[in-house]
């Protein structure tokens, strides 16, 4: 459930990695965007019992038909909150750690309308698009682990380029670290957050 919308009209998707819950990305959205609504979501699929977005096949080979699936149902989701929580439908940033990071990035290819703008951390890329959207007026963050056992140096670039390709603000900061989020890199995101501020 979202706090209160803040008087910046900024709502932060806070979106957990494999094993999370809704209410793991709380501190971090809190000093992210202290003035923001907070949107914590549980994943649906269970993975070994730790709740994940969508499923997959093995670690970094995802369950593509899901995934879509659960992307649409996230997007609806988001629609419904705005509703019934009056948020604005055009301040919508999502915070997304790991496995959250990527139904983010797959929010943006797949529902390029729910989103104005994305914090991916430790993301990688979630489906190849038959076709680019057009994300010329969104931003998209990426922080990433040059030495992240999970992703590839490749596959994250490979992420940034497309969306490049579709047009939108991208930023990617590599920071020598694993796939565990580091205190510089929180600190970069919260910088980049001040642009939303006004």
């Amino acid at each position: 459930m979202p706090s209160p919308t803040g008087v910046n009209d900024v709502t932060l998707l806070l979106l957990h990695g494999t094993g999370g819950n809704e209410e793991d990305l709380l501190p971090l959205g809190q000093f992210l965007f202290p003035d923001a609504a907070l949107l914590g979501v549980r994943g649906k699929v269970l993975e070994g019992g730790m709740p994940r977005f969508f499923r997959r096949l093995a670690e970094g080979v995802f369950d593509e038909e899901d995934l879509i699936l659960r992307t649409h149902e996230l997007a609806r989701f988001v629609e419904e909150a705005v509703q019934t929580y009056a948020l604005n439908p055009k301040r919508i940033i999502a915070v997304g750690y790991s496995n959250g990071a990527n139904i983010a990035a797959s929010l943006l290819f797949l529902e390029p309308t729910v989103l104005s703008a994305a914090v991916l951390l430790r993301a990688m890329v979630p489906l190849q698009p038959k076709v680019l959207p057009d994300l010329t007026d969104k931003r998209v963050l990426m922080l990433s682990g040059r030495q992240d056992p999970l992703i590839p140096s490749h596959n994250t670039e490979k992420l940034a380029d497309l969306f490049g390709q579709a047009g939108a603000d991208v930023t990617l900061k590599w920071q020598d670290a694993g796939h565990g989020l580091t205190n510089p890199q929180i600190a970069i995101a919260q910088a980049w957050m001040q642009q939303f501020a006004l």
